[in-house]
């Protein structure tokens, strides 16, 4: 076996990675990880061919308790829909929680059937997040076969509501219940293992609603129109400069309003995602865009009185928004064990990576202080969060044997 560096590690109540080769039931569940890899593919395939909308996860979440199940774990499903099953440690009253989310951004009438040519593999969510749900299932497993005992406890969740309006709420609640028992959280999303997500990238989700009288095409005419109203203030936000330095971003990523090309609408909206390395930059965006539309909203009504239409004083705009989500941010810090295991496992697998600032699960539990990163579950991916999504498994054994190393050092392994 690789010999690692002689560098001192941080202190830890888990077991060095060097210390863990060591150990034949480790060598063993990593060969069977290296071994297992068409089992874990097609596993893939069977869990991304279930469709699982944010809220509506409960058909995907039914299979993977079932296959959970099967690797050994004590199962539940909590009443927000998280599949949850437990491998108890020496000790219960520190546990590590490794978690991947359930849902996509993809509507329930997406076809989600997976094509194969040659190696790889095309579907809408292979890779975000049938990867991480295969590798959560394929490190389940893999220590079931070897019966390794760990000395904290370990937990795997697949849960809900990571992504869009689903506001992380399934972590949210597995955080809450596992409270102080929490040691550390492993987020596993998607494929990659070039990088691992320490640093929890904030954001803010809103929705803007203008509505209106609404009125015919027609015959009411210069009567304001909520969609014209959004797409001039749309185009004035367009031009609120963003700082390259903290990096902070927004995506008009919904827009929706009217019955019919003949009518004036009585209401149309937007949905905003606003997302920034520091908080003060996502407020001022917000109220930069709540301004355009107003802005926008104003205009709307100079317009139609400039038209010389009759439209009546209550003939006018109003405007609602409501938060959608809010994620929060937060740091691991550099002398963190968690990270320190990350990359005595890198180093054993010979892998190179950099840290990361993302949204992800670890979101929560890195706000709280909870030490927390996110990861890659192996093999490459493109096209993430588009129909055209594929996955490539060759050699994603090392981003499943760079989790298990890094779950066996941080929950310690028991003689």
């Amino acid at each position: 076996m690789p010999r690692l560096s002689t560098t001192p590690a941080p202190q830890r109540s888990g077991t060095l990675v060097s210390d863990l080769v060591r150990d034949d039931r480790v060598r063993r569940a990593l060969d069977w990880l290296g071994k297992n890899m068409a089992w874990i593919t097609d596993e893939q395939t069977r869990i991304t061919e279930i469709p699982a909308p944010s809220f509506h996860e409960a058909q995907r979440a039914a299979y993977l308790r079932r296959a959970l199940a099967a690797c050994g774990l004590r199962m539940r499903t909590d009443d927000i829909g998280n599949v949850i099953g437990e491998r108890a440690g020496a000790t219960d009253d520190q546990a590590v929680l490794v978690v991947a989310h359930l849902d996509t951004v993809f509507p329930a009438v997406t076809d989600v059937h997976v094509r194969r040519e040659g190696g790889m593999l095309y579907a809408p969510g292979i890779s975000d997040n049938g990867a991480g749900l295969a590798a959560l299932l394929g490190v389940a497993r893999a220590l079931n076969e070897v019966k390794l005992k760990t000395h904290r406890t370990i937990v795997f969740a697949a849960d809900v509501g990571e992504e869009g309006e689903g506001n992380l709420r399934g972590v949210r609640q597995l955080v809450d219940a596992y409270g102080k028992r929490l040691a550390a959280v492993i987020a596993i999303d998607g494929a990659s293992t070039d990088y691992v997500v320490t640093q929890a990238l904030a954001s803010r989700r809103i929705e803007i609603t203008v509505t209106g009288p609404g009125g015919h095409s027609w015959t009411d005419f210069g009567t304001p129109n909520p969609i014209n109203a959004l797409a001039r203030g749309i185009a004035r936000f367009l031009s609120v400069p963003l700082p390259a330095t903290p990096r902070t971003t927004f995506n008009i990523g919904e827009i929706e309003g009217g019955g019919s090309v003949n009518s004036i609408p009585a209401r149309a909206a937007i949905k905003v995602d606003i997302r920034s390395e520091q908080d003060k930059e996502i407020a001022r965006i917000e109220t930069a865009l709540r301004e355009a539309i107003l802005a926008g909203m104003q205009q709307e009504m100079d317009a139609s009185k400039a038209s010389g239409i009759a439209i009546g004083d209550s003939a006018g705009l109003e405007m609602q928004s409501r938060a959608l989500g809010v994620r929060p941010g937060g740091d691991l810090p550099a002398s963190s064990p968690l990270l320190q295991a990350v990359k005595d496992a890198d180093q054993f697998l010979g892998n190179r990576s950099r840290t990361e600032r993302s949204s992800t699960d670890a979101n929560v539990s890195l706000s709280m202080k909870i030490p927390a990163i996110a990861m890659g579950g192996g093999g490459r991916a493109g096209g993430v969060h588009t129909v055209g999504e594929w996955y490539d498994p060759e050699g994603r054994e090392l981003g499943l044997q760079r989790i298990l190393l890094t779950l066996l050092s941080t929950a310690g392994v028991e003689k």
